[in-house]
């Protein structure tokens, strides 16, 4: 049976993208959550994020900056969506 999973991303951007997407390999459902910065501007950072997009994952920040294919939510409309996930890995 699929989970719903949140992926709470503060240190090691690239690693935990990278994380983030082989987890779709067991069909759960993954929301990426980017916490408290930008998202580091590194070649793979960019292509993870445009793998996510294509493959329908919602990606999340609380950092205002623009960055494509990331949607705003405030830190606290995050924390009022945590106790709905079967799993959050703070990462």
């Amino acid at each position: 049976m699929p989970k719903q999973i949140a992926m709470l991303v503060r240190d090691r951007q690239e690693e935990a993208l990278r994380m983030a997407l082989g987890m779709t390999l067991l069909e759960d459902t993954i929301d990426v959550y980017i916490l408290d910065g930008p998202v580091e501007r590194s070649e793979d950072n960019i292509m993870n994020i445009e793998t996510m997009k294509e493959m329908g994952m919602n990606l999340y920040t609380n950092f205002f900056d623009g960055s494509p294919g990331l949607a705003y939510v405030s830190t606290e409309a995050m924390a009022k969506r945590l106790p709905v996930y079967d799993l959050v890995l703070p990462y």
